[in-house]
């Protein structure tokens, strides 16, 4: 149906769907001349080419996304959950919430991810970190995907925009001085040295280091299970996940060093928890006593001259030297537990700018090696440009 309203303008209309009932759904659009709303309405046609959307498509951004969080309850972790309701109730719905769902264009999307980059923190003010906005993004394109699904959307919006970019900031790692003084600082610390060289020398997550049991150690072949994880509810009850993803679970090769570690601690071990709770061997090293003795930590390694460490920086700092001794992307982002490789690239990329540099070189020697230091083949090329012609 096209008719011309009052006010001049042009109106169209197309069915996307059907109530209970029987009734159709329309969508509705309008345009200032006739030939505009032709335009539109054959793009729309196309846009809900099979799309047979429900009475609910009519729901608020801000309504479904409260009730996919009740449909995901019991199916991810509550520490997820307690992160998705908070992502959906700071950054999501002061903003779009009140927007018909079915009208939420990857234009918004982009429109909010830009207000959230520049001032998103609404108690300070500032920007929110790139990498939040790419965890706001990974939630918001599974919500919106559920509701394709559900009949509420023709398409999800968020695959009209890219993820945001990583907006890379420096990490600390150790360098080689730094990391021998490190590991020379942890031996006074005769109760968690071994923790901390597992961890430097592995770069398990904090929950997975706390996780690990001395059946997921294999003696003969020198390997680590990687299968669960550590989490601290509150009131300080702990439990065991399985890893958060199947990439997560994993089998990781040691160091001789560190398998050998291992060996000698496994001899004098009271418990299944290869690093136990200092005073209650029953149960596994809590992940805040790790971050909380880290700190005590620091103490000691800023008098040897390191820098400021975040527990964290340990995984990078392994991470870094690993890629830097030659190990590649994609058997480092195995022993991460990263889902991708490509991520692995993302997060390391100023690792890989060197080791890009280097390969640079290593091929200039490579091409020394062939045709010798008098003559390089692009010096040739270049004399063979600058040749006069015949």
């Amino acid at each position: 149906m096209v008719r011309k309203r009052e006010d001049g303008r042009w109106e169209g209309r197309i069915v996307v769907g059907h109530k209970e009932n029987g009734d159709p759904i329309f969508r509705y659009i309008y345009a200032d001349t006739q030939k505009e709303l032709t335009a539109k309405l054959r793009q729309s046609i196309e846009a809900y080419q099979g799309v047979e959307l429900t009475e609910e498509s009519r729901m608020t951004l801000g309504q479904w996304l409260d009730q996919w969080l009740e449909n995901m309850t019991g199916t991810i972790r509550p520490v997820t959950m307690k992160r998705y309701e908070g992502t959906v109730a700071r950054h999501i719905k002061p903003y779009l919430g009140e927007k018909i769902i079915s009208q939420v264009t990857g234009k918004d999307i982009q429109k909010l991810y830009d207000t959230l980059a520049h001032h998103g923190n609404r108690n300070t003010g500032e920007g929110l970190a790139s990498g939040t906005i790419r965890g706001i993004h990974a939630m918001f394109h599974e919500a919106m995907g559920a509701a394709q699904q559900a009949g509420l959307i023709p398409r999800n919006p968020t695959e009209d925009i890219d993820a945001p970019k990583f907006s890379y900031k420096g990490k600390k790692v150790l360098t080689d001085e730094q990391l021998e003084k490190f590991m020379e600082t942890i031996q006074r610390d005769s109760v968690w040295c071994d923790f901390f060289y597992t961890e430097v020398t592995t770069g398990l997550r904090r929950g997975e280091i706390c996780g690990l049991k001395w059946e997921d150690f294999d003696e003969a072949h020198s390997t680590l299970k990687v299968r669960r994880t550590i989490h601290e509810e509150k009131g300080g009850k702990l439990t065991a996940w399985d890893t958060k993803t199947a990439a997560g679970t994993r089998t990781i090769h040691l160091s001789p060093s560190t398998a050998a570690l291992l060996r000698e601690r496994k001899k004098t071990a009271l418990t299944e928890w290869i690093f136990p709770h200092p005073w209650k061997p029953e149960q596994p090293t809590r992940p805040s006593a790790a971050y909380e003795r880290m700190k005590i930590l620091l103490k000691l390694l800023k008098e040897a001259g390191l820098p400021d460490l975040r527990f964290h920086d340990l995984r990078h700092t392994f991470a870094t030297h690993a890629l830097t001794s030659g190990v590649d992307v994609k058997t480092l982002s195995g022993i991460l537990g990263h889902t991708r490789a490509a991520f692995t690239l993302d997060t390391y990329t100023h690792t890989t700018g060197d080791m890009q540099k280097r390969a640079a070189e290593i091929v200039e020697e490579f091409l020394i090696d062939i045709f010798g230091e008098e003559l390089k083949p692009w010096q040739e090329s270049g004399k063979m440009a600058k040749a006069p012609s015949g």
